[in-house]
């Protein structure tokens, strides 16, 4: 497998319990760092230029001020958490659980999903190898979310209606099944209340399709590895976990 020099760990910063967090806020209160906020970008600036502006308000306001959180960084990781999330531009994991870099291995894709044991698809497969039998994390989280566009593509198929994209459609067909399963036992819901439903049932699916992969069984049997649900309600605000 390749990968840059830091990818595989030679030394492991220490994990930090998240219930009893003892490390230094990114964001400093009583230095210059307090005026960070989420900045609005001047609109003509181009994308370049965006993304450029981007990075130098976080090394300004945020890695130049953090040497205790960086410095160990650069020798490896040693994430606690691996996170499934939507590929959603409104629902970044980092931002909405507060995440410090090295805290989390993350993976997004259309409608946060992790299909079962398959050779045949790498992506997945390999991501979720490196951070189990490498990384050593202690949690995979699977998170869905309101409004999920993948899940309002996943419920609006239709036996007799033909393939729409090139790639989304077969993607989504991983929770078909699922799909069914709502659809019959939610019929005289709206199709946004059978989304909401769906949504959280497929990350259900999620967390059972991780129980294929040998390397999870091994680790969850020996107490080092436990699997969490979670939904992020970005209409209201709201963050709920719950364990399969």
């Amino acid at each position: 497998m390749g990968g840059c020099c830091c990818c595989f760990p030679a030394h492991k910063p220490p994990r930090e319990n998240p219930m009893h967090p003892v490390g230094e806020p990114l964001i400093r209160h009583g230095s210059s760092s307090t005026a960070y906020r989420m900045i609005t970008y001047n609109e003509g600036l181009s994308a370049v230029d965006r993304l450029k502006a981007g990075f130098r308000t976080f090394k300004t306001v945020i890695y130049d001020h953090n040497p205790k959180l960086f410095g160990p960084l650069k020798a490896g990781q040693s994430p606690k958490y691996m996170v499934f999330a939507c590929s959603d531009s409104r629902v970044c994991p980092s931002v909405t659980l507060n995440l410090k870099p090295g805290e989390a291995f993350t993976v997004r894709n259309i409608a946060s999903l992790v299909p079962a044991y398959n050779q045949k698809i790498y992506s997945v497969g390999s991501a979720i190898e490196f951070a189990v039998t490498i990384l050593k994390v202690e949690y995979i989280v699977v998170i869905g979310h309101s409004c999920c566009g993948g899940i309002r593509e996943l419920l609006s198929l239709k036996d007799d209606k033909p393939r729409s994209y090139h790639f989304i459609d077969d993607w989504v067909k991983i929770a078909l099944a699922t799909k069914k399963k709502v659809e019959r036992e939610n019929s005289l819901l709206s199709f946004d209340d059978q989304c909401t439903v769906l949504e959280k049932e497929v990350v259900d699916l999620s967390l059972r399709n991780l129980r294929t992969y040998p390397f999870v069984m091994d680790r969850l049997a020996s107490g080092r590895l436990k699997l969490i649900g979670a939904r992020y309600d970005f209409v209201h605000g709201r963050f709920e976990t719950w364990h399969p």
